[in-house]
């Protein structure tokens, strides 16, 4: 009889054992699983960080080029009047010409003539006419300048462009590689940190533009934004959560909440262009339409994680509150609100960062236009960043190709700022019940 319940545990024991190293194995594969996804996430996630900056860290490099220019007064001021306007009428691109044609004696040739003026950029012009306006006293003189080398050359010197292909598969030619070489041993081509980049506008040359024209227009439209969603999503949270009686209408609001959430963002920007431009007339491409998409279509976060922040503050709290005789306002007001502030704050900066790179809710309100000028407030036509890189992505030029990943790289530092700052407010501020 002993024996028999003996044989009988020990083969329940064993089908037991085998149970738990089933349920055991079955863990550790599922582990390695979730692991081997994290792993490959990790893996795109670093092939395309490794992909942007190797594309785009070049751009932050510019090619200059010095010439030996002679400020003959005759092309700049022939009838020796040196006033403002006169001098920013002058003729410097024939300047320019002329002082490469002087470096270049051999070139004769008129189509060869047209190659060579193409080694500089088209704005070393304008920047001779900036260089006589500020000190009218170069007139007559001959000065040595580093200007702007053209988008090609640039390449070239960055390596960028293949000299084994045939002649006529490449844009820089025989002779342009020449000249290129004899200004090289005569240590007349540098490279330097380009500061166009930061402190430029847009152009349809590569080598004269930059991003700040769309960081303004990114600022500008930010501000308008959090200016409206973050007072209007944190009332409504308020009176939603603590206010608002429980039945079927907020029911009714809470899931279209919800809903606006996972709503596309183009259909904002298509609710944006009915609404904000051909209902109230605002002007397109300015950044306070921009501003007012953006604010409809982060509401629906800061609104979410807003009612989560206030659920988070125990009733203890309220109830300790109305005890002492505080109004139900005063509880909110001064209480309530300044511990979710925090929980607040961390879903508005999320909120913020994802507008930040939002793209196509602004395309369709028209913040695609090509702006030269640096928009000076919310009122003035601009393009965003996000909408400046689909721009330059679009340019058939190579130059514009690791300034679209430059661009990238200055997003994605800003929207890992702001993931930073969310980040930290939570840990700084949060309070552990």
């Amino acid at each position: 009889m002993n024996n028999n319940l003996q044989q009988q545990h020990d083969r329940t024991m064993v089908r037991v054992q085998q149970g738990l190293d089933r349920r055991y194995r079955q863990e550790k594969r599922f582990q390695r699983i979730g692991l081997g996804a994290i792993i490959l996430g990790l893996v795109f996630v670093s092939f395309l960080f490794i992909s942007i900056i190797a594309n785009g860290y070049t751009a932050f490099q510019q090619t200059y080029v010095k010439i030996d220019v002679n400020f003959d007064p005759e092309m700049i001021a022939p009838i020796g009047e040196t006033d403002q306007e006169v001098l920013s009428k002058a003729n410097y691109g024939g300047l320019v010409k002329k002082t490469l044609r002087d470096m270049f004696p051999e070139v004769t040739n008129r189509r060869e003539k047209k190659v060579l003026y193409s080694l500089v950029s088209t704005g070393a012009s304008f920047q001779l006419r900036d260089m006589v306006m500020q000190d009218p006293a170069l007139i007559g003189t001959q000065q040595s300048v580093w200007v702007l080398a053209d988008d090609d050359v640039d390449m070239l010197i960055k390596g960028h462009i293949d000299l084994n292909v045939p002649e006529s598969d490449r844009r820089i030619k025989n002779n342009q590689m020449a000249w290129i070489q004899s200004l090289q041993a005569e240590d007349r081509i540098e490279k330097r940190f380009n500061t166009i980049f930061f402190s430029a506008g847009d152009s349809r040359e590569p080598e004269l533009s930059g991003i700040k024209g769309a960081v303004h227009g990114s600022f500008f439209t930010l501000m308008i934004c959090l200016l409206i969603s973050f007072p209007v999503g944190v009332a409504a949270a308020v009176y939603l959560e603590e206010f608002a009686p429980k039945n079927r209408w907020t029911d009714i609001i809470e899931v279209n909440i919800n809903n606006l959430a996972a709503v596309p963002s183009i259909v904002f920007g298509l609710l944006g262009l009915a609404v904000f431009i051909n209902f109230f007339g605002l002007p397109r491409s300015v950044p306070l339409v921009g501003g007012l998409v953006l604010a409809l279509m982060t509401l629906p976060t800061i609104i979410i994680a807003s009612r989560a922040a206030l659920k988070s503050v125990p009733p203890s709290i309220r109830e300790a509150a109305l005890g002492v005789g505080a109004s139900p306002m005063q509880t909110i007001t001064h209480h309530v609100l300044p511990l979710a502030m925090p929980g607040m704050l961390t879903g508005t900066i999320i909120g913020m960062a994802q507008a930040l790179g939002e793209t196509a809710p602004l395309l369709m309100i028209g913040m695609v236009a090509f702006i030269v000028d640096i928009p000076g407030g919310p009122f003035d036509p601009s393009a965003v960043l996000p909408v400046q890189i689909y721009l330059w992505a679009d340019s058939p030029e190579r130059a514009f190709v690791e300034r679209t990943s430059a661009a990238i790289m200055v997003l994605l530092a800003f929207l890992i700022s702001m993931n930073l700052l969310a980040v930290w407010l939570r840990k700084k501020f949060e309070r552990r019940w």
